[in-house]
């Protein structure tokens, strides 16, 4: 895709300032909402099992994070997305840890019959969605994004929704198109909460779009615009404390310019 057609969602992003209801984990919930105010967007945690299917409808998107996931959570994360749904509003899944453990994984599996429009995961959550071996050690993969592709695909014609697989490569594919995205910085994996914001920055992208029709290239664009800033953010900082804040500042920052020289991309042809 064009640099320039796919910075035109971060555009949309700022011009909207879409509300992005976010069901996060405990570990990250701070670091997520300042990468939506960060982007444009606007964050709103609203938790509680008795509120969530009134707030879902009125948010543009809604990010479903499982990271530390339980019973009272699980509920709530229902009762949103089914509201959600109800209302025509699209929903991001990041499932954490997914695999290995039994509980979030016959959640997670529940969850895919609602259609989510966005799966954002690692290379080890994505292959365990898909139906192949579980694998991962807690949040990080144990095998690398290339290895899941297949698995990306098949997961995504079958839901229907865009899969995103994370890793020191990217991919994104709606079960016809993939593309590969290859910036980013090793950093990036060396501050808590910078993944799990990443689901809810595609939410934010996918809650601005305007039909779902344009939920793959948006995801693009979100994937793209944080590891572009990410890169760039490893330039002004060499440590995890300091990127972190430069990760902010490199998010608010980013313009069309550097976003299309900094670019790495490449479409794969699918067998």
């Amino acid at each position: 895709m064009l640099a320039a057609d796919l910075f035109s969602y971060v555009d949309r992003v700022r011009e909207r300032a879409p509300l992005v209801h976010c069901l996060t984990n405990l570990v990250v919930t701070n670091f997520t909402a300042n990468v939506l105010l960060a982007i444009g967007a606007a964050p709103a945690m609203v938790v509680a099992r008795e509120e969530v299917g009134e707030f879902a409808p009125i948010a543009h998107a809604l990010s479903v994070n499982l990271g530390t996931l339980d019973v009272p959570q699980s509920r709530a994360i229902r009762a949103a997305v089914d509201a959600a749904n109800g209302a025509g509003k699209p929903w991001v899944l990041d499932p954490v840890a997914v695999g290995p453990l039994k509980f979030r994984t016959e959640f997670a599996f529940d969850l895919l019959d609602s259609k989510p429009a966005v799966i954002r995961g690692n290379a080890s959550e994505i292959i365990s969605l898909s139906g192949g071996a579980a694998s991962g050690r807690g949040v990080d993969s144990t095998a690398a994004a290339d290895a899941a592709l297949d698995a990306a695909q098949i997961l995504a014609l079958k839901t229907q929704a865009v899969v995103a697989v994370t890793g020191e490569t990217d991919y994104v594919t709606d079960g016809r198109r993939v593309i590969a995205l290859s910036n980013g910085s090793p950093l990036m994996t060396r501050v808590t909460g910078v993944g799990c914001a990443l689901s809810a920055t595609v939410a934010a992208f996918v809650g601005a779009a305007p039909d779902r029709g344009e939920f793959w290239a948006a995801t693009v664009a979100a994937i793209a615009y944080s590891s572009i800033a990410g890169e760039l953010a490893a330039r002004d900082a060499a440590l995890p404390g300091s990127f972190a804040v430069a990760y902010l500042d490199r998010l608010a920052s980013l313009e069309a310019e550097a976003f299309g020289k900094t670019l790495v991309q490449r479409d794969i042809v699918s067998g």
